[in-house]
């Protein structure tokens, strides 16, 4: 099993090409990450309050365009 430690010393010894590579890779897990636990979150009613609050505000007309 490799440790963190470790980990981070590859890291540091990767190529600049290597490393541009490894940074999209990590960047693709954390969004892919990040859209399951959103979707979890809207499945499990997480967000109903605050889609509520948000169409209560544009019914009112307190909104802006972006």
């Amino acid at each position: 099993m490799t440790t963190v430690s470790e980990l981070q010393q590859a890291i540091l010894d990767l190529s600049e090409a290597d490393y541009s590579e490894l940074r999209r890779w990590l960047l693709d897990q954390e969004w892919e990450r990040w859209e399951r636990e959103f979707d979890e979150d809207v499945r499990a009613g997480k967000l109903d309050d605050l889609a509520s609050q948000a169409l209560e505000a544009k019914a009112r007309g307190n909104l802006k365009d972006l």
